[in-house]
């Protein structure tokens, strides 16, 4: 079983870089916090600490404590975030784009997840990610 501190600092991190996400279009969309809370609820992580991240972001740090399966999962976080609100703002995909680079996937995972959205799976955009854009 994950140690729980571990899996804490994890959701910290993740939520953190959403949260992010979420603001580098300078709105905040209330479909945008709705999924925040409701990944935050799903790994059992305090209401409190996602307001205060919200309220103040931390920097961003290394993905190094990822696994790659964790990774391509939130980048695929990461997308559904952008079409939380139903709008794409280039902002958010420039945003995503930087993190994609940081976990070790070309910039262009992003683009084709982005336009694949809603035609594939969630399962199939992250196979066909990490088959075709993985830098490692």
């Amino acid at each position: 079983m994950d140690n729980p501190l571990v899996v804490d600092v994890l959701t910290k991190k993740q939520l953190n870089v959403l949260i992010q996400l979420a603001h580098a279009d300078k709105h905040f969309a209330v479909e945008e916090r709705a999924m925040i809370y409701r990944i935050s609820d799903e790994r059992s992580f305090p209401k409190e600490m996602v307001s205060a991240l919200i309220r103040q972001p931390e920097p961003i740090v290394s993905f190094a404590y990822m696994s790659d399966d964790q990774k391509i999962n939130h980048l695929a976080d990461c997308i559904e975030l952008i079409f939380a609100d139903h709008r794409i703002f280039e902002s958010e995909v420039i945003f995503a784009r930087g993190i994609a680079i940081k976990l070790g996937l070309k910039k262009e995972a992003v683009d084709f997840m982005i336009e694949h959205y809603g035609e594939y799976t969630r399962e199939m955009l992250i196979s066909t990610v990490l088959s075709r854009f993985s830098t490692v």
